[in-house]
């Protein structure tokens, strides 16, 4: 016990919690004021946090371990798609449906949906993105998980806890106020932390080209730096998934809501971008510097290769990669208090105040929100600790479902007349199922369809469908009022 509280690793990461528990104390009495200040920090944020925010829902645990593990594994740059295609969502987001949402004053998705189609659709939307995020919320806690497992030498049981509580502590204390301050700490300590240890890296392997060169001598095949270059149709859907997915994207569009106007939600949206597109790069980095073999064995498991480079002392001097580990941890807390928070928003506003009990008065929507908080948690840990597949693989099941939000939008917007009810509901049932049917399939070998392209095509089929069987009756309708 002595020789984990004289680790430095243990020591920077316990001070850097304590500091984001603090903090979240400190926004405790303005969050408890309503619920818009709960949910949406009284749609109060200014440019730099609503874009600092926006960004810290990107930049998490798929950004660090999972966009390492990928790197890692495949001994390509592919995975900086996810973040590349994340950075031009939000840059469309900004010239397109960002001023829609804020607009509209609303707390979610499927409120947004509401106002574009009507409360019939709004209840199976609300179910499907409660799938999508809980699915993101576990796995987001997988990574968090992964990073105390290796700084504290614990098993992945008591990672988990320990993970989950800290998150669960600051989220409930300050709602979106605390994720919005915290979320300045957290990008600050991400980004000094993780380009150092990315410098040093690249100075061990003798730069870009060295790297290349180790790199083949493992395997790898042409260039590395070419996120195309091992297979352009899991690249391609990477770079879909991350477009469309930010479009419905609740924790990330949080923020946009919290907005204090019209033309902040827009600016912010595209300075988002400007954030979040770098990380990736580092992260890709590190893990094909770890995949030299160099520093750590090749046997790693890919999602612990990340923080085993960090703290192997020849890798890195042991304050750094202290500082570089609590980079990480900030990374993935700034994700996972945004994702979990979305869970809360959506099963508060979309399910218990939209179905459950719309009388509700303020007092006990926050109440229940707060509960909620702690229910989500309780949910994710399990799921956290049994379900472990890739990453980014798993995060890809929410991108798809989101996906379908997308594009229910983005149609409800510029062309409104094309969707109805029938169609909006058809497509978020087909699709959902249409991501799974996939993932079964693969799996069991009787054909291989990207779950991304298999959900925005049931989709978009649906909501033509939905068009044809709803237009005679909007026809006979119009014809009855003349």
């Amino acid at each position: 016990m002595m020789a984990l509280f004289t680790n430095v690793y243990f020591l920077i990461v316990v001070f850097y919690f304590a500091a984001v528990i603090c903090v979240s104390f400190l926004t405790k009495k303005v969050a408890s004021r309503s619920v818009a200040d709960y949910l949406v920090a009284g749609r109060n944020l200014g440019v730099l946090f609503c874009s600092v925010v926006i960004a810290a829902e990107w930049l998490g645990g798929m950004s660090t371990i999972g966009v390492s593990e990928r790197a890692f594994a495949k001994l390509s740059f592919e995975p900086i798609l996810y973040n590349i295609s994340t950075a031009l969502g939000m840059i469309i987001i900004g010239y397109t449906v960002a001023k829609h949402y804020r607009k509209n004053n609303v707390h979610t998705v499927s409120e947004m949906i509401e106002a574009l189609v009507g409360k019939e659709a709004k209840k199976v939307s609300a179910i499907a993105f409660l799938v999508a995020y809980v699915t993101l919320a576990y796995i987001q806690l997988q990574t968090a998980t992964s990073v105390m497992s290796a700084i504290f030498k614990l098993d992945w049981l008591i990672s988990t806890l320990m993970a989950a509580g800290v998150i669960t502590i600051y989220t409930y204390i300050g709602g979106m106020h605390a994720l919005a301050v915290a979320s300045i700490m957290h990008m600050i300590v991400k980004f000094v932390g993780i380009g150092i240890a990315m410098f040093i890296g690249l100075s061990h392997v003798g730069g870009l080209s060295g790297l290349q060169s180790l790199l083949h001598q493992k395997g790898a095949v042409g260039c590395v730096y070419n996120p195309f270059n091992v297979d352009f149709g899991s690249a391609l859907s990477l770079f879909i998934g991350g477009i469309l997915g930010g479009m419905a994207a609740q924790a990330s569009i949080q923020p946009i809501f919290a907005a204090k106007d019209v033309a902040t939600a827009q600016k912010a949206s595209i300075l988002s971008s400007v954030f979040i597109a770098p990380f990736g790069i580092m992260t890709a980095m590190l893990g094909l510097i770890a995949a030299t073999g160099l520093f750590i064995p090749t046997t790693t498991n890919p999602k612990l290769a990340l923080t085993t480079l960090l703290t192997n002392p020849e890798f890195i001097h042991p304050v750094l990669g202290g500082f570089a580990l609590a980079g990480i941890l900030a990374a993935i807390l700034s994700t996972v208090g945004p994702v979990n928070f979305a869970v809360v928003t959506i099963a508060t506003k979309d399910i218990y105040h939209g179905f459950i009990n719309p009388q509700a008065d303020e007092k006990k929507i926050i109440q229940t929100a707060k509960k909620l908080v702690v229910i989500v948690s309780l949910i994710t840990m399990p799921l956290a600790y049994f379900l472990q597949r890739g990453i980014l693989d798993s995060a890809y099941i929410s991108y798809a479902i989101r996906a379908i939000g997308a594009i229910v939008v983005l149609i409800g917007i510029y062309s409104r007349n094309w969707l109805t009810p029938l169609g909006v509901k058809l497509a978020f049932i087909g699709g959902t199922v249409a991501v799974f049917v996939c993932l079964l399939a693969s799996n069991k070998g009787w054909f291989h369809l990207d779950k991304t392209y298999g959900a925005v095509g049931i989709a978009i089929l649906s909501l033509v469908v939905g068009y044809f069987i709803s237009k005679p009756k909007k026809e006979k309708e119009t014809c009855k009022e003349l």
